[in-house]
């Protein structure tokens, strides 16, 4: 009980404010809460699932540093994609199945993946020993903080336009790619050189963005 309370009480804390439960208001305001809820659930156990069960030997084996470059750099690909939209045809139905919860699912994982609830699980397992309780109580922290950006999303998809969200949710997704890239470079690079290659990834993902957004 004490490991799973410390990890429940841990997570809420930690995720207010943090870039997952912004994500959770920004897809809200796409899709409906049943089917996010049902991703950032998912997403969570299995990556919780993977820090507490293998997040040491991972960390022995592939830099962290690393792993939160790709993961940043994924995000600022699921921006451009959401610039770009969802042009299939004739398939509406299984897109509103499947689509939205696998695309939020991977999303949040992604996210995840080096951040500080990741890191965060994996010492409370170490400390507790009980890896039940702590990943209970992580994955149920999540789901409670999220489940708040999610009613802030909504609020959201009923009062904005729907290609403003577009942007809101696009902009958040390269913001924190952005980020991302800056944290897993900068211990290792010199920053100047860090600033460059960010430059070049903004630049980057402003031309392919407009070139996205052109008429055709």
């Amino acid at each position: 009980m004490a490991a799973f309370l410390a990890s429940f009480i841990f997570v809420v804390l930690a995720e207010m404010g943090d870039k997952t439960q912004l994500l959770a208001m920004a897809f809200a305001a796409r899709y409906s809460a049943s089917k996010v809820l049902l991703a950032v659930f998912l997403a969570t156990v299995v990556n919780h699932a993977l820090a507490v069960a293998t997040g040491h030997f991972l960390a022995t084996v592939i830099p962290m540093d690393i792993i939160s470059f790709i993961a940043a750099f994924s995000f600022i690909i699921f921006g451009l994609w959401t610039i770009r939209g969802d042009r299939l045809e004739g398939e509406e139905k299984r897109e509103s199945r499947l689509g939205p919860v696998a695309a939020v699912a991977i999303a949040f994982f992604l996210a995840e993946m080096g951040d500080k609830t990741q890191l965060a699980t994996i010492s409370l397992a170490v400390k507790y020993k009980n890896m039940f309780g702590v990943l209970i109580g992580t994955t149920l922290g999540m789901v409670l903080a999220d489940a708040a950006g999610i009613i802030i999303g909504i609020i959201m998809r009923r009062r904005i336009p729907e290609k403003t969200i577009k942007w809101i949710s696009a902009a958040i997704f390269v913001l924190f790619g952005l980020v991302g890239i800056y944290q897993a470079l900068s211990p290792r690079l010199n920053l100047m050189l860090v600033w460059g290659i960010i430059l070049f990834i903004s630049m980057s993902a402003i031309y392919i963005a407009r070139c996205l957004i052109k008429p055709k």
